[in-house]
């Protein structure tokens, strides 16, 4: 079961928030209270005698490691049937997938130097007696710190190999594209198993794409792109030097870490004079960098763009990582520098009492030269001193605090119900001048959301806080509205009209747009078929929409500068295919979306552009993958899934975007059906819709499925929730 917040575990870590979830636990960010310190606690769900056992000898194994690029394991326990739990030190700081989110690939140097502390990491461990596996190397498990050191984390699945044992036993990791065919079953695995999925993961870090399946090279149902075909720009020492970590056969791979680590330094003529302790990269930035806007993106980017890119791409030019430099060189560069400053300021100082000492013969040289006025004392008198009045300070503070009041009373605004009259919809231009959106305050455990209800005949849309108070209507169209989604300032809405009670599919209807208190309502650019399912992205100058003007289901983005739609993806229409739902990633170069294929919906993902699409769930024709919802840190996506044989059933399922490919698992949420579930911003809590004696309602829980409580009571149906961004 997983692990609320605030609950204080085995009565010493107080859990924080969770940093992780899978088939096998969870993996927590908790406080050491006894110490006052961050950790990470690693959770394990199995409590067999067996698992029980293996996990303390591995567990006091692992407390016994020391290397500058591991994380400390300093706890473990069992918990009855609870779970086991391995406590190490929390590492802050973004780990290599969301580096390759942001950049898409990263300059070889980059790479070479995060390959090289890896080695030194596994070198480590393979050289333990007994010898340590860690078995699910992948950039999700590469942490780069603040200061640009590098960690393997995450021993959840370390495996200890006594003597000539074969690792049979014990949980194993099987990441598509990361792991080696052996790692699949009940194989053998060894040190060169964790040089396949190292090899791996700086491949995908070189070319901005996930190579192919290993057991799938094995059967020989797929072959390797060579390193060089998707980034011509590494060079070819480093790429044979990658490649020849991902061979099938581990008798054709590097035999040790420490191998593979001299073939990276030796691939860049820049890495060849580092010395052991020099494997640092370039800090990350504090800021999520920006994503590329479609319109922006020139013929030549394009062109330059890795083919059929698994990662997205990003505008942001990448600068080349200095290798010369290490932390103690940098502390030395520091401690010159405030030396330096020092010495000035000392030079400063000094020539400042120099010159009052002296002043009153400079005054009479410069008198003798009639530079200056000669009074009878202005030889002798030192100038008054500049005098600032009480009245010259306090007048341009008090401006000051005043435009910060007003500024926080306008960014706490209450809303108040607006008037019923009838608004009908008007083709008003929309300004084409969007706002300038400062970045939304975290929150969201309590706030303000967005249903609609047919309550009253047509579906409207409403406001409602999230405790179930001050609910009131936003729109009161004759045709109806639905749909609603937030800008991401929080004072818009964009939403679908006409609107036809309990249907999803809205032949006819046209995307609007409206303030946060229902005033200025606005209609949105269409052409006839339909326009539907509208997601507005993190930076405010795009919606995500589903249109039927080609007949059948597309997703188009809508470019609010100027009106212009462009349309992502483009399915086989005669075979029956068609694409829906779209749903931004909170860094806005993603977006997941629900395809229809051989008679049933799974889930997509594809970059801003329409580029890189590729499937994300895995489920087979019997059921129907709908409504994804993706978390705020980007590792998690929600879905629907429905069983084609009981549409009443409605379960909610999540997928870590780094097992994209997979099937998801069941979220821990009773009763069903839960649809439509909609994070808040800071990802504690979810919205969603479901029916309790066919009365159909808004309901919040927290993420992890707890805590679930029941907003609306109205005869009517409550549906379509969206939680707003706070303004």
């Amino acid at each position: 079961m997983t692990l609320e917040r605030g609950v204080l575990l085995h009565n010493r870590y107080r859990i924080i928030e969770i940093l992780g979830q899978g088939g096998m636990g969870s993996v927590y960010r908790a406080v050491d209270e006894n110490l006052g310190v961050d950790v990470a606690v690693k959770e394990n769900l199995f409590t067999t005698d067996e698992y029980a056992r293996q996990f303390r000898l591995e567990a006091v194994i692992l407390a016994n490691l020391r290397q500058a690029n591991l994380p400390r394991v300093t706890d473990h326990f069992v918990i009855g049937d609870q779970g086991q739990y391995l406590v190490m030190d929390y590492i802050e700081g973004e780990d290599l997938r969301q580096r390759m989110e942001r950049t898409s690939f990263l300059p070889n140097e980059e790479v070479i130097l995060i390959g090289a502390a890896m080695c030194k990491a596994l070198s480590y461990l393979h050289s333990r007696k007994p010898v340590i596996l860690h078995r699910d190397v992948k950039p999700g498990n590469v942490k780069i710190t603040p200061d640009g050191e590098v960690f393997l984390v995450d021993f959840g699945l370390a495996k200890v190999v006594q003597g000539s044992e074969v690792t049979t036993t014990g949980a194993r990791a099987m990441t598509p594209g990361y792991s080696p065919p052996e790692q699949y079953g009940t194989a053998r695995t060894d040190p060169r198993t964790d040089i396949y999925s190292l090899g791996a993961t700086l491949y995908a870090a070189l070319t901005g794409v996930i190579p192919e399946d290993g057991l799938a090279r094995a059967m020989e149902n797929a072959e390797l792109t060579p390193v060089r075909r998707r980034a011509s720009k590494v060079p070819r020492k480093l790429a044979n030097a990658i490649e020849k970590a991902m061979k099938v056969d581990a008798d054709d791979r590097f035999q040790t870490a420490e191998e593979f680590r001299k073939a990276l330094l030796s691939a860049s003529s820049k890495t060849q004079r580092l010395v052991e302790d020099d494997f640092t990269v370039p800090p990350s930035p504090s800021v999520p960098v920006e994503a590329e806007s479609p319109k922006n993106k020139t013929k030549n980017e394009s062109k330059n763009a890795p083919p059929s890119a698994g990662v997205p791409l990003s505008s942001q030019p990448i600068s080349t990582p200095s290798t010369s430099e290490t932390p103690r060189q940098k502390r030395r560069k520091k401690r010159s520098k405030f030396i330096r400053f020092l010495l000035w300021m000392i030079f400063i100082v000094s020539g400042l009492v120099a010159l009052v000492y002296y002043l009153p013969e400079i005054l009479a040289a410069f008198a003798g030269f009639g530079l200056i006025p000669v009074t009878p004392q202005s030889a002798s008198v030192t100038p008054p001193p500049v005098v600032v009045t009480a009245t010259e300070v306090v007048a341009p503070l008090e401006i000051v605090e005043t435009e910060i009041a007003t500024e926080t009373a306008m960014a706490t605004f209450t809303l108040e119900p607006t008037a019923t009259e009838t608004l009908e919809p008007t083709e008003t231009p929309i300004p084409t001048d969007t706002p300038t959106l400062a970045p939304t305050p975290i929150g969201g455990g309590t706030g303000q959301l967005a249903f609609v209800s047919d309550r009253t005949g047509a579906s409207q849309i409403y406001l409602i806080n999230s405790d179930g108070s001050n609910e009131y209507p936003l729109t009161n169209l004759s045709e109806g509205a639905c749909q609603p989604d937030w800008s991401p300032d929080g004072e818009r809405i964009v939403f679908v009209s006409p609107c036809e009670a309990d249907q999803d599919i809205l032949t006819g209807s046209s995307l609007y747009m409206m303030n946060a208190d229902g005033t200025n309502l606005t209609l949105l650019p269409s052409v006839p078929g339909g326009d539907f399912e509208p997601a507005w992205s993190p930076d405010g100058a795009y919606i995500a929409f589903t249109s039927m003007r080609d007949g059948y289901m597309q997703i188009y983005l809508l470019d609010l500068d100027d009106n212009s739609a462009q349309r992502l993806t483009e399915t086989n229409k005669s075979n029956g295919e068609y694409t829906r739902q779209p749903a931004w990633s909170s860094f806005g170069n993603q977006i997941v979306y629900a395809m229809r294929k051989y008679s049933g919906y799974n889930l997509w993902i594809m970059t801003n552009t329409g580029e890189a699409q590729e499937q994300l769930t895995r489920s087979g024709a019997d059921f129907l993958n709908l409504n994804p919802a993706w978390s705020p840190d980007n590792k998690i996506i929600l879905y629907d899934q429905q069983a084609k044989s009981n549409p009443s059933q409605i379960w909610l399922m999540s997928i870590l975007y780094e097992n994209r490919g997979s099937t998801g698992i069941q979220v821990n949420a009773e009763p069903l059906p839960i649809e439509n579930a909609d994070y808040s911003a800071d990802g504690f809590w979810l919205a969603f819709e479901s029916v309790d004696e066919s009365n159909r309602d808004i309901y919040i829980m927290k993420s992890i499925g707890t805590s679930r409580v029941r907003l609306t009571t109205d005869p009517g149906n409550d549906y379509d929730p969206a939680w707003r961004p706070i303004p």
